[in-house]
């Protein structure tokens, strides 16, 4: 029998899956309801992290997020690459999927990136094409990611949540809104974050991410976020987050920690700090 609470992500938090914390997860996931995997970990046959996938799967709804598919590139989307993430998604029947808005490819070269694009009009039939593909050939819609920004370009022809608007508008995509993202982003090209969620298509967002990111500099000495995935969620980024739920109310929430993971207790106690915000006492 068909049992829908495992494909369809609960407005609770959720963490990024991590093969250190599969017992404690097992024993006890305190007020973590869903898991995450990258796509890209578990295109293989068999071993060991397919089989803690199975059955993480039995008690879990899993949500898979692709760092590889390059939605945004010029040229046409690997077909074999996408075959495999279909065979995962056939077998796991996740409960969402989603992408990048970036290009991570460029004729056979792979770049360990997620790279920016111009938002302009032929980007959007680009990338809505693209969007398409996945969506035919997975047979599911897609939630696609707002990116984070280290440097904007002088020939945009429109806002990048008017572009996030169009895509949804020409492929029924939902969206995926990482507003540890927003923030970087903002620090970065210096605009309101506040100003950006308010025009942002809320009512299309599927799944919410809330993650670190590590402080820098740029070649001239200005502050520079760049979105590392290896700390805890900084002040800002909550504010930013609680104003989100405060007014669109809750939504599915990750917390991404991919780099310098942490114990399972510290991770459970992000997951907590954002259960406290999606349902107050």
């Amino acid at each position: 029998m068909f049992d829908h609470a495992k494909h369809t992500l609960p407005a609770r938090p959720g963490v990024g899956y991590k093969p250190q914390h599969f017992a404690e997860i097992l024993q006890d996931p305190g007020p973590v309801a869903w898991l995450e995997i990258h796509a890209e970990n578990y295109l293989g046959d068999g071993g060991r992290p397919l089989a803690q996938l199975r059955h993480l799967a039995e008690r879990f709804p899993i949500s898979v997020h692709g760092v590889g598919l390059s939605i945004g590139g010029e040229g046409t989307l690997d077909e074999a690459h996408l075959a495999r993430v279909a065979r995962l998604c056939d077998w796991l029947q996740p409960a969402s999927f989603s992408e990048h808005l970036a290009w991570s490819s460029h004729d056979e070269t792979f770049l360990n990136d997620l790279l920016p694009l111009p938002y302009t009009q032929a980007t959007v039939v680009r990338v809505a094409d693209h969007i398409d593909r996945v969506q035919e050939v997975l047979g599911r819609r897609m939630l696609l990611e707002n990116p984070s920004a280290y440097l904007a370009f002088a020939g945009a022809e429109m806002s990048e949540t008017d572009f996030l608007r169009e895509l949804v508008s020409r492929t029924g995509c939902g969206l995926l809104l990482d507003v540890n993202n927003v923030f970087v982003s903002a620090t970065n090209l210096q605009f309101d974050p506040v100003g950006y969620l308010a025009d942002f298509p809320v009512e299309s967002v599927g799944e919410i991410h809330l993650g670190g990111h590590s402080v820098d500099a740029d070649d001239y000495g200005a502050h520079l976020l760049i979105d590392s995935h290896d700390a805890a969620v900084v002040d800002p980024v909550w504010q930013l987050y609680r104003g989100v739920i405060a007014r669109n109310g809750p939504l599915p929430t990750l917390i991404e920690w991919d780099s310098d993971v942490p114990e399972w207790p510290v991770l459970g106690q992000e997951a907590a700090r954002a259960a406290r915000i999606l349902a107050p006492v």
